[in-house]
Formats: structure tokens, sequence, C-alpha cells
């Protein structure tokens, strides 16, 4: 199932935000026996997008959010999102 997940999100994000870089990390086995890990998966996402330019901190996770909003709390539990703009690496 994570590896669906993972698909998921990624597709997610690239149809949104048109990225230049996406890696996608479950970090779920580290939270076995979590609570609330039996519904939805851990993950970090790092994302370059020009859609980032301009925007803050805030308004980034918003637009990463905005794209995975009906996966949150069915298959992400927990997201960890670095997002930055291109002139930004």
């Amino acid at each position: 199932m994570s590896s669906a997940r993972v698909a998921l999100i990624e597709q997610r994000l690239r149809t949104a935000l048109s990225p230049e870089l996406l890696e996608i990390r479950d970090d779920s086995a580290a939270h076995a026996g979590h609570a609330g890990a039996r519904d939805g998966g851990h993950f970090t996402v790092r994302i370059i997008a020009a859609a980032f330019t301009g925007k803050t901190l805030l308004q980034r996770h918003r637009l990463v959010n905005a794209a995975l909003a009906d996966l949150m709390h069915r298959d992400i539990h927990a997201l960890s999102i670095k997002a930055n703009a291109p002139d930004e690496t």
C-alpha cells in the first residue's frame, strides 16, 4: 500500500505544481505503533517548483496541502514539507 500512496502523492503534486524536482520519502516504518499511523502514512516531500517563487513558507505549504487535500487523514497521517523556488537551491 505504501508504494501506491507514494505514487498517488507524486501524481497529485506533479499535476498541481509541475515541479522541477520532487522527492517523496515514506517514513511510516519509523512510526509503527503510533496511534494515527494505522490509517495513513508518514511522508517527507522535497519539492522545487516555480509555483513557489515569491511565496511565503506558509503559502507554499498551503499549495502542497491543497494538492493533497483529499488524501490527508486517509492516506497521509503526517507530512513534512521542504518547498523551494528554483532560484533557492
